[in-house]
């Protein structure tokens, strides 16, 4: 199961050893799923826990090891993407992720990404992190 990571999930994971996110890096490890981010998600994710949790920062780096960098999605994607109600920072997310063909879309950020949850776009269903436990551990 191909799975994009938004940059809260990887922040999380970095932040919390115990959380889902982390649970979600660990299955990866594990071979159970493939973790993929895009480097606009990679990047948010350093900026917050650099501001936020330093030691996450130094943790973070480890946990991308595990994580396939996939490219940006085109413009024309991207303005799909934000016709569903995305802001201009969660459009680019989205996007990618139908781009990369990912399985699922982890987040956490339920201001934005709620109407969508349990949803699927472009072949790609948006999920919270406990969600996509739930979707690893079924296989």
């Amino acid at each position: 199961m191909r799975i994009f990571v938004d940059s809260n999930v990887i922040s999380a994971a970095a932040h919390w050893p115990q959380g889902r996110g982390r649970a979600l890096f660990r299955l990866a490890a594990a071979g159970r799923c493939e973790l993929v981010a895009s480097p606009h998600a990679i990047q948010e994710a350093r900026r917050n826990l650099g501001l936020k949790s330093p030691r996450g920062a130094k943790v973070l780096e480890g946990l991308l090891k595990g994580v396939e960098t996939v490219a940006e999605a085109g413009p024309q994607m991207v303005e799909s993407a934000a016709g569903r109600d995305l802001q201009d920072s969660d459009a680019p997310i989205l996007a990618a992720a139908v781009a990369a063909g990912a399985d699922l879309l982890v987040t956490g950020d339920r201001t934005h990404f709620s109407h969508l949850f349990g949803s699927e776009v472009g072949g790609v269903r948006i999920v919270s992190p406990a969600e996509a436990l739930e979707s690893v551990l079924a296989v």
